[in-house]
């Protein structure tokens, strides 16, 4: 048993009995990382409030990593960057939802990634800062794949198609992972592209949502398994 202090991003809560969470994080000093929170659900005083555990909630927690079992605990936490617009806001509420839950699946190591957790710390403090977001989920999840190792290799961008699967542009426009035409126009849109030059970016909601189809099948070539979310068809309702 180590005793850990870190920085940690929520990726996933899940109610364990009636008064216990099971608490997925990505810890900045040692990666992935899963804690059961006894009793902060029942109504006694506990030192750790239900409400440190939302999802992709940035918090400072000393914790009990055990080195032989999955299931670790945290001794204290304190929310680290305090959010005024993401928890109350219906647009930034169903896009957290869902990319906490491309992230619960993408994140999988256990070792620490600074470069990784700076761009989730950074990034969500944008979206909390931010007003204009309608199109933040999208560079979010383009960008996220140079931490993932399959950003567009954008060496040969002047083409006429985008291969998926081979993660290169070509002119090759026939093929069942090709993107080309109007689709291959607004996808590039994204390129090269940081959060404060997102607003000189613009989609019409079908383009928005067929860029995010492509992104999401993007994901799906490249991390055996990747499933489209849950919380996809609710976030789609909502930006409709």
């Amino acid at each position: 048993m180590a005793v850990i202090s870190t920085k940690a991003i929520v990726l996933s809560v899940i109610k364990y009995g009636d008064t216990s969470l099971i608490v997925k994080c990505f810890t900045q000093q040692e990666g992935l990382k899963t804690y059961l929170i006894r009793g902060v659900l029942s109504a006694k005083k506990t030192p750790l409030k239900a409400g440190y555990f939302q999802v992709l909630t940035q918090l400072n927690i000393i914790a009990n990593h055990n080195t032989k079992g999955n299931l670790n605990s945290i001794k204290e936490a304190h929310i680290l960057h305090p959010y005024t617009t993401i928890y109350t806001n219906i647009i930034k509420q169903s896009m957290v939802l869902f990319l906490s839950e491309v992230l619960s699946f993408c994140i999988q190591e256990e070792e620490n990634n600074d470069l990784l957790y700076e761009y989730l710390e950074n990034s969500l403090i944008w979206l909390d800062t931010h007003g204009k977001i309608a199109n933040f989920h999208l560079l979010f999840l383009l960008n996220l794949t140079q931490f993932l190792g399959f950003y567009p290799d954008v060496s040969k961008k002047n083409t006429l198609a985008f291969d998926l699967l081979e993660g290169n542009f070509t002119d090759a426009v026939n093929g069942k992972d090709v993107v080309s035409g109007n689709d291959f126009y607004q996808f590039k849109k994204l390129l090269n592209l940081n959060f404060n030059e997102i607003e000189q970016v613009s989609f019409g909601k079908a383009e928005r949502q067929k860029v995010l189809q492509l992104i999401l099948k993007f994901y799906s070539l490249h991390l055996d398994g990747f499933r489209n979310p849950k919380s996809l068809a609710i976030f789609e309702t909502v930006f409709r």
